[in-house]
């Protein structure tokens, strides 16, 4: 990279773009997330929809708690550092895990 261009990039945009993502990720996962809950409770409450119901909300709330987790460290710094490769790991795991108890609710 060039001297010029090194001193015209702005190194705040990418932090507040990453914020934004997982804000993004949150918002989808809480659609989801009531989506599942929705049609799960449509037919009557069965106590496996129940199981389903409580194991989305649990997962939305591990990958909610990561997200904000991540947000206040990219907020708290210029220069935030990497995300853990165990918070990395674990979003993964909650984002898969809802999809899948969603597609399970659903069949």
């Amino acid at each position: 990279m060039s001297e010029a261009a090194a001193a015209g990039r702005d190194p705040g945009l990418q932090p507040e773009r990453t914020r934004l993502a997982w804000r993004r990720t949150t918002l989808s996962g809480t659609v989801c997330a009531v989506l599942a809950v929705k049609t799960a409770l449509h037919g009557g409450p069965s106590p496996a929809a129940l199981v389903g119901c409580a194991l989305c909300c649990a997962l939305w709330l591990g990958l909610l708690s990561l997200a904000h987790h991540r947000i206040r460290t990219l907020t708290s710094s210029d220069t935030p550092g990497a995300l853990a490769s165990r918070h990395a790991t674990a979003a993964v795991l909650c984002t898969v895990a809802t999809a899948v108890c969603g597609a399970a609710l659903v069949f």
